[in-house]
């Protein structure tokens, strides 16, 4: 059974708290629509964009930002298809929250055949090892480092599977989110199910439980841009020692860390909301422009697909056909949509 140890510091503590206050500052921050979805894609452009750099990728933010618009960049294809790929992952997480979906052992695997569709063997992606692997520090002109040996690869499945059943242990269900995220973030790092892209499958599933307890800030933060920038002491604070056997199993420098990534990035974003928040807007327009919870997800789905039916938004809304249609025509009267199409066809994309 997987039993992590660890202890809620005073520092940590203090740092939840911080982050508490933070998220009630950032969910009734008055912002217009085009402000949190420009904020929003800006947030999974550099979790994007973070994530897969500190894995090596050598794309640039502008060019991960092109790749979410859908364009052509002139780069290596495995960095291509890493950065599509991560943001696919993301698409497929915020599908599984809109969808109340649970988070089991086949979310992991489907996540890790995500990011790394393309890059590894269709027999390695999406699934457990099958042979060792090890993590390993080059330096230029000195033999390579074995750092950190990882279990065997006959007992990953064991060792996911009470990861999991960790995770949704009753007794977990009331944890803090931003703990539970940290614990399984290391842990799927320790285990290094995978023979790549391990590291990027331990971000996003940390996102993933972020969101699902609903600790998710309105989507605005990368907390993967923080590691990036600080990555010397991210590799020290994850080192768990040189294997899984005789590793530290005490987790509590890590959730310090962890914590303190996560804090400085919430208070990065609760600084930016506040700034758009505060500025001055037509009272007129200012009275009718803010929308509901429901009316924004309409517009972030249609940021994301381009498009979006009435039916679709009766599946995402879990709502009734009327109620679909009046979100429709308040947006439609903001100026913020328009109709393409007409009959069956029709549908409606953001106005530009």
């Amino acid at each position: 059974m997987f039993n992590p140890k660890y202890k809620v510091t005073n520092k940590i503590l203090k740092m939840l708290t911080e982050i508490t206050e933070a998220k009630v500052v950032i969910e009734r921050a008055r912002l217009l629509p085009k402000q949190e979805i420009n904020l929003r894609r800006q947030a999974l452009i550099r979790m994007t964009h973070s994530s897969t750099a500190i894995e090596g990728n050598m794309l640039n933010i502008k060019e991960v930002e092109a790749l979410y618009n859908h364009q052509k960049i002139d780069a290596p294809s495995r960095d291509i298809y890493e950065v599509e790929n991560y943001l696919k992952a993301m698409k497929y997480i915020e599908s599984i929250i809109k969808k109340k979906g649970k988070i089991n052992e086949k979310t992991m695997l489907r996540i890790h055949g995500l990011v790394t569709n393309k890059t590894l063997p269709k027999e390695q992606s999406g699934v457990y090892r099958k042979k060792a692997v090890y993590v390993v520090k080059r330096k230029l002109g000195k033999p390579q480092e074995i750092v950190y040996t990882a279990p065997n690869a006959k007992v990953i499945p064991r060792l996911c599977s009470d990861l999991i059943a960790w995770l949704l242990a009753s007794k977990n269900k009331e944890m803090n989110p931003v703990i539970t995220a940290g614990i399984v973030h290391q842990e799927i790092a320790a285990i290094h199910p995978f023979s790549d892209g391990n590291g990027r499958t331990a971000r996003a599933m940390a996102t993933l439980l972020l969101y699902s307890k609903a600790y998710d800030f309105r989507q605005l933060f990368a907390l993967e841009d923080y590691y990036n920038k600080d990555r010397p002491n991210y590799y020290k604070a994850i080192d768990i020692g040189k294997n899984y056997k005789d590793r530290k199993t005490d987790f509590t420098s890590w959730l310090e860390y962890f914590t303190k990534g996560f804090k400085e990035e919430i208070l990065r974003v609760k600084i930016q909301v506040l700034s758009f928040s505060s500025k001055k807007i037509n009272d007129e327009i200012g009275s009718q422009i803010y929308l509901n919870k429901d009316q924004v997800k309409i517009i972030d789905f249609m940021d994301q697909m381009g498009k979006i039916t009435i039916s679709d938004i009766v599946d995402i809304l879990e709502c009734p056909k009327r109620t679909a249609q009046l979100n429709l025509q308040k947006l439609k009267k903001l100026g913020l949509i328009k109709q393409v199409g007409k009959g069956p066809a029709s549908g409606y994309i953001l106005e530009k």
